[in-house]
């Protein structure tokens, strides 16, 4: 690998790094921001997408060349002190570990659920427009072993940095397909076998009493809105339970509790 030292913030051969925060929800020429090297740890081994450049601060390279080994010799490898570092990417980077990431074509919806497996899960997200919310829906989901999630056209983007590296990089390794306007999801759902699951305090069947379908898609809503009329009519909607004036939890932590559970059944 070649390391390529970099002393000037303004240097323009690390631009894609530069001012992170203030640029990261218009996009990186095509291209991701990914932190940290838990992330960097998925994206050398991701099958969807790649690594376009690295920058690493000096004080850890020489433990992370393992890792850096990974890559394509061709991806170039920037290293800086720690305050250039912070000065590229304007907010202190405590892990010293940022790489620029090529966004590849995702799956049409149709394919993607073509190709997972007879006994499947999916999730199914709407309106999902937090940051942290996408990154903790896509751990549950990786972590559940979900064949992918399907995004309706009002979702954030998972690749977005924060999601990603909340995600703990699951955003990079599990497929995901992002729904039409046009794109009628249930009907997709059941054309492929799979059995809408709705989640909604207002739903008819406690979760704890859910059969587990052989395929079954989980269908999540943005708190407080939850999941239009028009698709609850048409689905099972399941209920989690919950005691005194509480009626919901948090998108993230219902996809976990669901997931867990149909995964255990």
């Amino acid at each position: 690998m070649t390391i390529i030292p970099v002393t000037d913030p303004l240097d323009p051969s690390i631009a894609v790094f530069r001012d992170v925060k203030e640029r990261d929800l218009t996009g990186r020429l095509g291209g991701f921001i990914a932190e940290g090297e838990v992330v960097l740890n998925v994206l050398a081994r991701s099958q969807f997408h790649r690594a376009r450049a690295l920058l690493i601060a000096e004080k850890r390279l020489v433990r992370l060349a393992p890792l850096i080994a990974r890559f394509d010799p061709e991806v170039p490898v920037y290293t800086a002190s720690q305050l250039v570092m912070d000065a590229i990417a304007g907010f202190a980077i405590h892990r010293g570990i940022l790489a620029h990431g090529e966004r590849r074509a995702m799956p049409a919806p149709e394919t993607l659920l073509a190709g997972a497996p007879p006994r499947a899960l999916v999730v199914v997200l709407f309106g999902i427009a937090n940051h942290d919310n996408m990154g903790g829906i896509f751990r549950n989901a990786a972590a559940f072993g979900a064949a992918g999630v399907l995004l309706d056209p009002t979702c954030c983007d998972p690749l977005y940095r924060k999601a990603i590296r909340v995600s703990v990089g699951a955003a990079l390794s599990l497929p995901f397909a992002r729904l039409g306007p046009e794109d009628d999801p249930i009907t997709l759902l059941t054309r492929h076998g799979f059995t809408p699951l709705a989640l909604s305090p207002a739903g008819r069947t406690p979760l704890a009493a859910v059969l587990r379908p052989a395929r079954a898609a989980v269908l999540l809503g943005a708190e407080g809105e939850g999941l239009a009329e028009s698709l609850m009519v048409r689905a099972e909607t399941v209920a989690i339970p919950m005691s005194g004036a509480f009626d919901s939890l948090n998108v993230a932590t219902t996809s976990g509790i669901v997931l867990h559970h149909l995964a255990s059944r």
